[in-house]
């Protein structure tokens, strides 16, 4: 695990075994290394409707990262669009 993260054995055993913590780069280089979130790693759980939130965003994310950039450029502009379109209802 540590070589795919571009670690040394010695370095990720201490950030493993609590001795040392890593900066925000390599936190964002282990969680990615092992498919799972920074918050994960660190521990943190979100519940109720903001761990749903996080859920659909993720999801979102895949899609959009399986999308052509046509596609995407797409998907982007009607996001926009409801954003803007339910600012305009609270006013």
């Amino acid at each position: 695990m540590a070589r795919r993260a571009g670690l040394t054995d010695r370095r990720y055993g201490n950030y493993v075994t609590g001795d040392r913590e890593p900066d925000l780069a390599t936190l964002l280089r282990i969680s990615e290394t092992l498919q799972t979130t920074p918050n994960d790693l660190l521990g943190i759980r979100l519940t109720g409707d903001e761990d749903a939130k996080a859920k659909q965003l993720r999801r979102l994310l895949d899609i959009a990262r399986a999308m052509r950039p046509g596609d995407l450029q797409l998907l982007t502009i009607q996001a926009e669009a409801i954003v803007a379109a339910r600012a305009a209802d609270t006013k």
